[in-house]
């Protein structure tokens, strides 16, 4: 049996930058591409430690740049020290960008504030005091369960400014979720709000903080500081909660930041949707810093004058990276946005846009699938011309999605930076660059300048281009994941297998390079590879034949077991019309079927589809595949669903076309 993983669909659409893109961007055509990547070739440390010393102030310069003497545990730029709030706010303050607008935040409700440089900068600070002053100190853990708000921001940035450690918990998870983050962290604090909007409707939060703490185990926890949102109603424990309104009222504008090393942890990112105990993705200082300052300035070629808006949400990755660490660190203006895409309508997105003339769009394939089968002409009302580049992230983007994102949404002359990075790698890993790389719908192009990934087999060997296989990096990069809170074995176990001789970060993804350029395409993770007659097949190629059919608005694929094939092929599908019943139903999915099969080959045919309203998703918006996967098996579902926004879907979706 072969041990690569088959890679079926072909796309050979290829759209160059334009000119103006080229002459105007930040790393301008393939040959500044290229010689960046030979720079990092010839002196690996020494293309990392130029980037670091250009790009950040550092309180006390580095002389050591890559510590491997601890293997897989590296070290960058460990004897150097920062502050990362000083690098996001004091040093734009100081460069003249004090009045500035750093954030362009809109409310659920539409209302529009503004902040500048040098108010963010005092807000923080007096939040930062306002921490101290609750004894919360460098080292310390602080967990976050907040609305997309300034105040989510300032709260990060605060804890960065004081050196204590935050794991920012999205606002959807329940109060056993916070839970087993405040316990697994050891936190001290908990930083909340009464309650967030979404959607005209007004969702509590600090009853979850409440029932967590409760539940047990949470003894560590002395101080609750609440945000006063929405004011309505919030029962306060004496002694222990606190109004964020009161306890920063008398508090100075001026805040002296906590130096720290470059390996002093920043933050936790608990990694959600797997099964077992939820591991914290510890990431350190300086490293993750430049990863993103540069992956602003050279995948979305920022400039001082463009509005950046990334829709993502403070409790994901993406949040951290491209909402508040790396644009403010680049002294950029961005939208922060409260509510959902589709509130009050559909067309939520495109006013914004159109609003706040932003020129740089960074979203999600599930939003842009969800919008696609909302209204897909919507765009063409608004008005999208200060659009100058567009982004996905979180997910391979199917190849229709990507068309009608780079036509619609893009007029045809916006480059779409299709993003591959993880909670792990801290920033872009693999994704085009607006001005150097060729774009090919459903691809992430080409690596990062110095991000050394490549394609595997089982044992650890490079598979020729062309051949599917596992996504891996062999060699340590600064913003990579530094260990897993509290558990280093489990660390080095499911990054640095054995298997591949632990010299090789495995990122859990399949993936396959193109005979011809070298491009890589992200087939889905490995567990979402199926085996159906000894082929291995990437369900994301089968979402995205199924998608790719005008009648889809979006597919979710997943593997039962199967007695004659090994493993068969379930399809979760929601129509861009209404959800089919009967013999409608069983028509459209022989439809379907016979569609997969000549789209990729009849061993990728579907053996089970079924229709739905949507498919089961967080909040953020990310499908929830291990449920699907149970429901595809036709057993129970036992795990938590609380953090579904849409739990109801799972009924609908347990019978067969």
């Amino acid at each position: 049996m072969s041990s690569s993983i088959e890679s079926v669909l072909q796309e050979n659409r290829v759209f160059p930058p334009s000119a103006a893109t080229v002459k105007h961007a930040t790393i301008s055509g393939m040959a500044a591409y290229d010689a960046l990547c030979q720079e990092a070739e010839q002196d690996y440390p020494g293309y990392w430690a130029r980037l670091a010393r250009e790009h950040i102030s550092w309180r006390k310069a580095f002389t050591q740049v890559l510590d491997d003497s601890n293997a897989p545990f590296f070290k960058w730029f460990a004897d150097g020290t920062l502050n990362v709030s000083y690098n996001c706010l004091d040093r734009n303050v100081e460069a003249g960008l004090g009045d500035k607008v750093a954030i362009i935040f809109e409310a659920d409700d539409g209302k529009v504030a503004k902040v500048t440089y040098r108010e963010l900068l005092a807000r923080t600070a007096r939040f930062a005091n306002a921490l101290r002053a609750q004894g919360i100190k460098k080292g310390d853990r602080v967990i976050i369960y907040m609305p997309m708000s300034v105040e989510g921001i300032v709260a990060m940035q605060a804890c960065a400014r004081i050196g204590a450690i935050h794991s920012v918990v999205f606002g959807g998870f329940s109060a056993k979720s916070l839970q087993e983050r405040i316990q697994d962290a050891g936190a001290v604090a908990v930083i909340t709000a009464d309650a967030q909007c979404r959607g005209g409707k007004s969702l509590p939060l600090k009853p979850a903080v409440d029932e967590g703490i409760a539940l047990g185990g949470c003894e560590s926890i002395h101080s609750v500081i609440v945000y006063q949102r929405t004011g309505g109603a919030c029962a306060m424990q004496e002694g222990r909660d606190k109004w964020w309104h009161e306890i920063t009222a008398s508090q100075p504008e001026v805040c002296e930041p906590e130096w720290v090393d470059a390996e002093h942890p920043l933050f936790i990112l608990y990694t959600s949707g797997s099964t077992g105990k939820p591991k914290g993705v510890q990431h350190s200082s300086g490293g993750y810093l430049l990863q993103a300052i540069l992956t602003m300035k050279w995948t979305f070629d920022i400039k001082p004058s463009d509005v950046f808006w990334c829709t993502a949400d403070i409790g994901w990755v993406t949040g951290h990276t491209y909402i508040t660490y790396g644009p403010l660190a680049c002294g950029a203006t961005e939208v922060v946005f409260e509510g959902v895409p589709t509130y009050p309508d559909a067309g939520r997105f495109w006013k914004t846009i159109q609003d706040h003339r932003v020129n740089i769009f960074y979203t999600a394939p599930t939003a842009i699938r969800s919008l696609i089968k909302a209204g897909a002409d919507q765009p063409k009302q608004y008005d999208l011309s200060s659009l100058r580049i567009l982004g996905t992230v979180g997910e391979p983007i199917n190849p229709e999605a990507w068309m009608w994102y780079f036509n619609v949404v893009g007029g045809g002359r916006c480059p779409v930076v299709d993003t591959w990075w993880q909670t792990e790698t801290g920033g872009h890993m693999i994704t085009p660059l607006p001005g150097a790389t060729p774009l090919v719908p459903g691809s992430c192009t080409l690596p990062f300048p110095g991000i050394q990934a490549a394609i595997v087999d089982e044992t650890g060997n490079d598979v020729e281009w062309g051949k599917g296989g596992f996504l891996v990096v062999k060699k340590p990069w600064p913003s990579m994941i530094r260990t897993i809170w509290g558990d280093p074995e489990r660390f080095k176990k499911s990054y640095y297998p054995e298997d591949f001789k632990g010299k090789l970060y495995l990122a859990g993804d399949g993936a396959v390079r193109d005979a011809k350029s070298g491009y890589f395409t992200i087939m889905g993770r490995i567990d979402d590879v199926l085996n159906v007659s000894g082929h291995r097949l990437g369900t994301m190629e089968i979402e995205s034949a199924l998608v790719s059919n005008p009648l889809v608005a979006e597919a979710a694929v997943v593997g039962r077991p199967d007695d004659m094939t090994g493993e068969a092929v379930c399809a979760f599908v929601v129509l861009k019309g209404a959800r089919p019943f009967g013999d409608e139903a069983k028509r459209i999915a022989n439809e379907l079927r016979n569609w997969v099969g000549k789209e990729i080959g009849p061993i990728a045919k579907p053996k089970d589809i079924r229709f739905g309203d949507n498919l089961p998703k967080t909040r953020s918006g990310k499908i929830m595949r291990r449920l699907l996967r149970v429901l595809a098996k036709g057993e129970e579902i036992s795990q938590d669903v609380s953090t579904l926004e849409n739990p109801a879907i799972l009924e609908q979706l347990k019978t067969n076309a």
